[in-house]
């Protein structure tokens, strides 16, 4: 029977799509959409080239994570990014956003 492959297959690619689209939804409610897209600049830079940047720099996620709550400019232009606490989005969401990030 044909089903259950097709059923396997379908669960795999439901289980590799969830982790995007839950980091595209931390993305989206912290309103980091707002300056940044995943494959073109706006006010601040894609997210593709924030991962080619950062590319085999074993403390990124650290030194990302520093970098949007802290806020600051001069990395990618003098447009600053405003800092962004915890009550924006948490700990953890930044993480998650920010590996995602970096597998861009």
């Amino acid at each position: 029977m044909k089903l259950v492959p097709l059923l396997g297959a379908f669960a795999l690619g439901v289980m590799v799509a969830a982790p995007a689209v839950a980091s595209e939804e931390i993305i989206k409610k912290a309103r980091c959409v707002a300056c940044h897209a995943v494959d073109q600049k706006r006010i601040g830079p894609a997210y593709k080239e924030v991962a080619a940047k950062y590319k085999g720099q074993a403390d990124a996620v650290a030194v990302l994570s520093a970098k949007v709550r802290a806020g600051g400019s001069g990395v990618w232009g003098q447009i600053p990014m405003t800092p962004n606490g915890p009550d924006k989005i948490s700990d953890a969401d930044l993480k998650t956003a920010i590996e995602w990030i970096l597998k861009l």
